[in-house]
């Protein structure tokens, strides 16, 4: 490894270590590297401002804002009165109401932190009324808001789409979620299931088609913009910058016209919760991308595909090796500037080893999520543990069947590739 390198991922471990945010760290670990080659600083800053230029990233903060204005407008107590009624009369009624409603709400937010805030804040405390365990309580919160990863709209896929060079549809990308989106909530309701037996935590009874009809007519208006979303994109009728857009638009009028729960107070809140986010966001991108562009400027990436090779020459080897390192990466890193740092280094690796770049987008994706929900830096678990007011440690030691469903998900979509492509060649 050259000295350029050391220096580079150097400096940015020791920042990382010391509890430096990771946008600083990133952008200091560039700097470090480009003054020590002789190279102006400036041109750290031209690629964090090209990181940030691009148009496709214009989506990000309008489904940021839209989700925003569905949590506080009302949409996800709704949701949860839907998705009770479906599936509160299994074993471990509220678990299963936790999942589904996440499933739902995934399908508006696209953000997992947004999940498991707006979700858990509903149902966590509920389940402890209900004499949940709070670890449990947590444990189902967090698990299922990696949904929202997969599900459309998901702007972790347009990063993604971008940080391959643009090149991967993202309407493909938005589809070959689902499936995967749909099995991870089935695997968490099935441990859900088993360890509510276990346990003796109990059903919900059946409310009645009747009830469960009207609490469907309320939660349909929210539940269209999924609708919206995925139909529009997909179809080509916009683009998923105008779906966000549309999206952002959509849930201002059911919020304020439909239902009636927004008042001008909260517009505000949510619309500055929105801005600061989206400058977060944006600022990690941008310092991401300029230690991205050091990394394909000392081709790290056709390193990276040599190295693998000369590990083995079998798929099956280094499609695990790849998740294990990225399983490892997202535990004390955050998603969105993993996804511009990784995608350059192991997209060429996948590919030349015959895996397709939607079907890597799935597995990226779902590697990276379940790291949210994996200390010493997951954002999810983090949440989850707040409102449930618990220690993360607590959390932690009741957590490993939600973590051994996420993982059996996770080897199924790396190795059925229909899992992920059979949807999108529905629709070519």
């Amino acid at each position: 490894m050259s000295l350029e390198l050391i220096i580079l991922f150097g400096s940015f471990v020791v920042l990382l270590l010391i509890g430096t945010p990771i946008a600083f760290c990133l952008g200091a670990a560039s700097l470090a590297t480009v003054v020590y080659m002789g190279i102006p600083p400036l041109v750290v800053f031209q690629r964090l401002n090209s990181g940030i230029s691009v148009f496709s990233l214009m989506a990000i903060p309008f489904f940021i804002y839209a989700g925003d204005l569905m949590i506080r407008g009302g949409i996800a107590e709704r949701l949860v009165r839907f998705a009770g009624s479906l599936v509160g009369h299994l074993r471990g009624g509220l678990g299963q109401v936790n999942i589904a409603a996440s499933t739902l709400f995934g399908g508006i937010s696209g953000s997992a932190v947004a999940d498991a805030s707006a979700i858990g804040g509903l149902m966590i405390p509920q389940m402890q009324k209900r004499g949940y365990d709070t670890s449990f309580a947590v444990n189902v919160t967090v698990s299922s808001a990696i949904i929202a990863l997969l599900i459309p709209p998901s702007h972790n896929m347009i990063i993604y789409s971008l940080s391959a060079g643009g090149s991967i549809s993202i309407a493909d990308l938005f589809t070959a979620g689902i499936v995967p989106g749909l099995m991870l909530a089935a695997a968490l309701m099935l441990v859900t299931w088993f360890v509510a037996r276990k346990r003796g935590y109990p059903a919900e009874a059946f409310p009645g088609w009747t009830r469960v009809a009207t609490y469907a007519v309320s939660a349909f208006p929210g539940i269209i913009l999924i609708g919206i979303i995925f139909g529009g994109v997909r179809s080509g009728v916009f683009t998923a910058t105008e779906s966000s857009c549309i999206a952002a638009v959509y849930a201002l009028l059911i919020t304020v016209l439909v239902y009636r729960g927004m008042n001008l107070a909260e517009f505000k809140d949510a619309t500055f919760a929105a801005v600061r986010t989206t400058a977060m966001v944006l600022l990690v991108i941008g310092c991401a991308a300029a230690f991205g562009w050091l990394l394909a400027f000392f081709q790290v990436p056709s390193a990276m595909v040599a190295f693998m090779r000369s590990i083995s020459n079998d798929p099956i080897v280094i499609f695990l090796l790849i998740n294990l390192l990225l399983l490892f990466l997202g535990t004390f890193m955050d998603m969105s500037p993993l996804i511009i740092i990784t995608t350059p280094i192991f997209l060429p690796v996948v590919t030349a080893f015959g895996m397709d770049p939607v079907h890597f987008g799935a597995i990226l994706i779902l590697n990276l999520g379940i790291g949210l929900c994996t200390p010493p830096v997951g954002a999810v678990l983090f949440v989850g543990c707040a409102i449930g007011r618990i220690s993360i440690w607590e959390a932690m030691r009741t957590i490993w069947p939600f973590y051994g469903a996420s993982l059996a998900v996770l080897m199924l979509v790396t190795y059925v590739p229909a899992f992920s492509l059979w949807l999108p060649s529905m629709f070519r």
